[in-house]
């Protein structure tokens, strides 16, 4: 365990360094460092989707893992945990501070992530020895995610845990995905106190499943992400209707199957209760619905442990259906076997797989196997990164490289953007609705595409932000 103030000498004022998701939006990292000497990493997330950079921003963090004293987590999702475990190989020690739900979302997610990467650098290095190129390595192994799992430490919402006399935070919900939380810093230094809030990811008012975000104390600094600060989502009510429209026209008209990219954590959940209520009216078209992602069943069974985290209408859903994630025809693909035998199946049917971006996993096939047949349907359900697979997909590219070969995309691309985790500005600005603008000293815009953060910029500023700044990688500001 590294000691408090360990990591360097005393300094002039505190800063915080932005090490991922500055200008984009996977990657989360900014490390804080106070005046005496202690460092907090806020969240250490995977970038994805950045084409062929990915793998090199990964591999480097920009500042040693060794001369971090604390960790906060916010939330599960890969891009903003998934680097934990290599954070750890290479010498981080400290606490990993998180709530619950996330500690075990992290458990399946994180060991999910290490055998996926072994696997795909497996498939890859057996490419790269054909044409003559260096093989690759896995990030980190199982074993790293072990040892990293034993330094994670739980912090329940609205609890004021102090991470030294001087330093202490609590979590407050997000309602993004299950666990996530906002993180309220309170900073004690030249006998004044300073409050700085990162948001994590915040999510939607009215969301299918989750809580809204709940409202948090006055701060001087913020970190707010910004994926959607340009997007006013459409209501949530017509996310059902869509489904049903594409699966029908799919399946039952053309014969042919609908693949989803969709995050194993989340999205494949929404999905699954859209469906259920789809059959609880008495519409589902009868084919077969496949969860290829051993990972998701965990995941699903992860949420139900959680029903605190329901809103009002799940739970009523709940009083006449127990299980509102199961319906007729539903099946959880497990085996490698079982998933390359849908690729031969010729009947129509719905297959939810992950990842979201369609960046790695099983999905990733099936887009290759199924690409080429003008019957199929690949419907996008969230973000993609603009460089990821999904993303090259959502753009209406004609040629996309998948596992190193080009492809010609024949199949149909859809989308239903509604169904995001993240909320548009509208949800983000009713996020910042309990802070005074005036006593904000500053506003940082992180987790976003840099065109999409100048128009929220705007935004904010005609809301009495006066300053609004968006870092740029491995920026670092002085907090006076």
């Amino acid at each position: 365990m590294c000691m408090f103030g360990s990591s360097t000498h005393n300094i002039l004022y505190m800063d915080i360094t932005f090490h991922g998701a500055a200008r984009n939006v996977t990657g989360s990292k900014h490390l804080l460092r106070l005046q005496d000497g202690t460092s907090v990493l806020l969240d250490c997330g995977m970038f994805q989707g950045m084409g062929e950079q990915t793998e090199e921003m990964n591999e480097h963090f920009g500042f040693n893992p060794t001369k971090v004293d604390y960790l906060i987590l916010s939330h599960a999702h890969i891009d903003h945990c998934g680097l934990i475990p290599r954070l750890v190989s290479e010498g981080f020690e400290g606490q990993i501070f998180c709530t619950a739900a996330t500690m075990d979302l992290c458990k399946i997610l994180l060991a999910d992530s290490a055998k996926i990467q072994e696997q795909d650098v497996e498939y890859s290095n057996k490419h790269r020895e054909r044409k003559g190129l260096p093989l690759l390595e896995a990030l980190y192994t199982e074993d790293d995610v072990i040892k990293a799992l034993g330094l994670f430490k739980i912090v329940n919402y609205h609890e004021a845990y102090h991470i030294t006399p001087n330093l202490k935070f609590k979590f407050t919900d997000a309602g993004h995905v299950l666990g996530s939380a906002a993180v309220h810093l309170a900073v004690q230094e030249n006998g004044k106190t300073t409050y700085i809030t990162f948001s994590g990811d915040v999510g939607r008012y009215g969301d299918m499943l989750l809580n809204n975000p709940q409202t948090f104390p006055q701060a001087n600094y913020i970190l707010l992400e910004s994926t959607y600060g340009d997007s006013l989502h459409k209501d949530i009510g017509p996310i059902e209707d869509a489904l049903l429209e594409i699966i029908k026209q799919t399946c039952e008209v053309k014969k042919g199957k609908v693949i989803i990219p969709a995050f194993s954590v989340g999205r494949t959940q929404e999905l699954l209760y859209a469906l259920n209520a789809l059959e609880l009216k008495g519409v589902l078209p009868d084919v077969p619905y496949y969860v290829d992602s051993p990972l998701s069943e965990k995941a699903t069974q992860v949420l139900k442990a959680h029903p605190e985290v329901y809103n009002k209408d799940v739970k009523e859903v709940m009083k006449v259906d127990a299980d509102p994630f199961g319906f007729k025809g539903l099946k959880f693909v497990q085996s490698t076997q079982e998933s390359i035998a849908l690729n031969d199946d010729v009947r129509p049917c719905v297959i939810i797989s992950s990842s979201g971006m369609a960046e790695a996993g099983r999905v990733k096939h099936h887009i290759k196997n199924n690409i080429n047949n003008q019957k199929n349907t690949i419907l996008m359900v969230g973000y993609a990164e603009p460089n990821s697979l999904g993303g090259r997909l959502l753009r209406g590219e004609k040629e996309v490289r998948i596992f190193g070969d080009e492809y010609t995309v024949v199949a149909e691309v859809q989308s239903i953007k509604s169904m995001s985790a993240h909320g548009d500005y509208d949800d983000l600005l009713h996020f910042l609705n309990s802070q005074d603008p005036k006593l904000v000293k500053k506003l940082f815009l992180v987790h976003g595409e840099y065109e999409v953060q100048q128009h929220f910029a705007e935004k904010l500023k005609e809301k009495g932000f006066a300053d609004v700044e968006i870092p740029y990688q491995h920026q670092k500001v002085v907090l006076e």
